[in-house]
């Protein structure tokens, strides 16, 4: 068994998405409160959109919880993209309605306009450039009827900058756009992630001069930053068990910090 304190805190660095380990940074922070300002407006649908890693999916779930307790939501992170699966799972999910046979979209329609909320349902659908184009025309349409709300995640790449203008361009009346961290950003977000696990010492070991070097691997990519910590935590585990000389306790070590990006790829040999 390893007596590393440095065993646990990798652990804080997988790439899980519960709403419990969202980080607040000022920026972020502000693009949230947006957000959430934008789900109370009579918008119909609402697009978050940013490259893969920069937090949408942690932000959808952080929306989820902070709205569930005044109103319906619903977070859907992994798309269905089957247009008869996709109905009955929101029927069941909406409603509580069991459908055994096929749902088409007219009867949907139908079964929606027996439902009446105090406040509107929301729809949280992560991943959405995964849906197909007829599906996506659905949630339009199921968008303009204003009995549901919709907020959709989109990777930023070039095809999907395609895809949303495609799809959206008339429908959506507000979008968020999500980034990477910026050095001090990043700096923070760590300290922050082991600060809320009681890891101060170790917190305490990261200043400027690691962090940029972190952010020279990841360019602040979250999902980058977590994999590298990861394997960066589990180096220095090693050590402590096997070479605790080695260690130095008041900073991160920059050979520590290249040795971690070899390991994720993130440095090509």
């Amino acid at each position: 068994m390893s007596n590393s304190i440095f065993e646990d805190q990798k652990e804080v660095f997988l790439d899980i998405v519960d709403a419990k380990d969202y980080v607040q940074l000022d920026r972020v922070t502000t693009i949230y409160q947006s957000l959430k300002d934008s789900v109370q407006k009579p918008l119909k649908m609402i697009l978050v959109y940013g490259r893969p890693g920069t937090g949408k999916s942690m932000m959808l779930s952080k929306l989820a919880k902070d709205l569930s307790d005044t109103q319906k939501v619903l977070i859907y992170h992994t798309p269905i993209l089957d247009e008869g699966e996709f109905l009955k799972t929101l029927a069941k999910d909406l409603y509580n309605i069991k459908v055994s046979d096929e749902l088409n979209f007219t009867r949907f329609m139908e079964v929606a306009k027996e439902y009446t909320f105090d406040k509107i349902p929301i729809v949280l659908l992560d991943e959405a450039q995964l849906y197909s184009s007829a599906l996506m025309e659905k949630i339009r349409l199921l968008a303009d009827t204003r009995d549901i709300k919709f907020v959709i995640t989109l990777h930023k790449t070039e095809k999907e900058d395609l895809i949303a203008k495609e799809h959206f361009q008339t429908r959506i009346w507000e979008s968020v756009e999500l980034l990477n961290a910026t050095s001090s950003e990043l700096k923070i977000y760590i300290q922050k992630k082991l600060m809320m696990s009681n890891a101060f010492d170790i917190a305490n070991m990261f200043d400027d001069k690691s962090a940029k070097h972190i952010h020279n691997l990841t360019h602040g990519n979250y999902r980058d930053t977590n994999k590298l910590l990861y394997v960066l935590f589990d180096i220095y585990s090693w050590y402590e068990n096997n070479q605790p000389t080695k260690i130095n306790y008041t900073s991160i070590s920059k050979k520590i910090i290249e040795m971690a990006g070899l390991q994720t790829g993130l440095i090509h040999a």
